[in-house]
């Protein structure tokens, strides 16, 4: 159902309807609340599903492998746009803003973006015949759906061996009283409450200097002359500049960052790689702010784009894969997409402030573009984005490391069935330690 939300309001926003630029807004705005829904639904899920599928000894990577597909999502998308802004470019030239603002947009360029958000929707669609045969995960099935039998038969299926259920000890399982709290319970404030808080600050605080950078990648490169400024070229000029250096940057920071993680966090743990990102985060926002004026002088610009490639390179090698991953991890089965979905709704919370916030901050004190106040410049609102990370390297000594141990023992259900039903049951609920996995 989410993946299919998703598609559909992918389409959907492409097609956004109106005779008027505030009709047009209004109805893009509307699909696109309901496409971050299917999204919203979409993260805690696939996160969900490839934990509870792996092993304890691999999760890390597959969970990793999962959302690094998302570096790729970026790379596709920015070389769809630049093949479709290339073609309109040619198909439909046009004069520079400065020379004549009026005829610098041309009528035909409305349908770049609205294919571009079109195509966006293929992908999901390709992959929608296997999500339909894909079955719950055991666990869901066992302990919140209470059915052992079908858990066996599922796993059974997919793992192409016999799996005998055992009916008696998922009941006993189940039925103990330190397996049964709800979110909002005082046990679950006990026991997971700091770590949600660990991954929903974290999360927070990571999408806050995250989106911001994604987002407004065009201000800082024109503040640093790597593209013209927008009044000396075309809307399809423009769009063709922009997505060439983001490109650019995805291609040499973001997808290598990515696969850093999946190669190494099961080598080096979950704890180590969000410290480090976080860290480094913060040296290099440091490193681009300090010296700026430098960055800003005819012919350091690659200095800068370096230095700005490698923020992106420790936030995917770092807690922006992390934050996916951990929150899959440590909380109980029956509250396991919730509390990711938590987490997730957090970052996306953070994303918000991070898109506003910067957008204003970064104007300049005397010249700030028209219809926005003077802020406090770009140089400086790198500074606040350094300390955003520096305080979510200090968060993340909230949040426990789950590497190389089961989902049972990271939640606790272990050592609850243990206590409650004996060891027996104990050694039935450790899906991990058994052909569950």
């Amino acid at each position: 159902m989410t993946l299919m939300l998703m598609v559909l309001c992918s389409i959907a926003s492409g097609l956004s309807f109106g005779h008027t630029p505030t009709g047009v807004m209004a109805t893009l705005c509307f699909f696109r609340f309901w496409l971050g829904f299917g999204i919203g639904g979409d993260y805690p899920l696939s996160a969900t599903i490839m934990s509870e599928y792996a092993n304890k000894k691999t999760r890390g990577a597959f969970i990793a492998a999962v959302f690094a597909m998302q570096g790729f999502g970026i790379l596709a998308g920015g070389i769809v746009t630049l093949i479709i802004s290339s073609a309109f470019r040619a198909g439909f030239p046009a004069p520079s803003y400065q020379s004549n603002p009026s005829a610098s947009t041309v009528p035909q360029a409305d349908f770049v973006w609205r294919i571009i958000l079109m195509l966006g929707a293929l992908p999901a669609l390709l992959t929608y015949y296997w999500r339909m045969k894909m079955p719950e995960t055991a666990r869901y099935t066992a302990l919140v759906a209470k059915n052992a039998k079908q858990a066996a038969a599922d796993m059974s299926k997919v793992l192409q061996t016999e799996i005998v259920d055992e009916q008696e000890k998922l009941d006993e399982m189940v039925t103990s009283s330190g397996n049964s709290f709800g979110l909002f319970s005082r046990e679950f404030a006990r026991r997971h409450g700091l770590h949600l808080l660990g991954t929903a600050s974290t999360w927070f605080l990571l999408d806050i200097a995250f989106y911001s950078q994604n987002l407004f990648q065009k201000d800082i490169f024109t503040s640093i002359n790597w593209i013209p400024k927008a009044k000396t070229m075309s809307a399809l000029e423009e769009v063709f500049r922009i997505s060439r250096a983001q490109t650019l940057i995805a291609l040499c920071g973001t997808v290598p960052g990515y696969w850093f993680t999946v190669a190494l966090i099961d080598v080096v743990g979950r704890f180590a790689i969000q410290l480090l990102g976080f860290f480094m985060m913060t040296v290099f926002m440091l490193g681009l702010a300090v010296p700026y004026h430098h960055w800003t002088t005819p012919g350091n610009h690659i200095g800068f784009v370096v230095m700005y490639a490698f923020t992106f390179f420790f936030a995917n090698f770092g807690p922006n894969s992390t934050t996916f991953i951990v929150p899959a991890e440590i909380f109980p089965a029956r509250l396991r997409s919730t509390c990711h979905g938590i987490s997730a709704a957090a970052g996306k919370a953070g994303a918000i402030i991070g898109a506003f916030g910067f957008l204003y901050a970064a104007q300049d004190k005397h010249k700030p573009e028209t219809g926005y106040k003077p802020g406090i410049g770009v140089r400086n609102s790198l500074f606040v984005l350094a300390g955003v990370n520096m305080l979510g390297f200090i968060l993340t000594f909230l949040v426990p490391e789950s590497k190389g141990k089961s989902l049972e023992e990271m939640s606790g259900e272990a050592e609850d069935a243990e206590e409650g039903t004996g060891a027996g049951a104990g050694r039935a609920v450790r899906p991990s330690e058994t052909q569950m996995v």
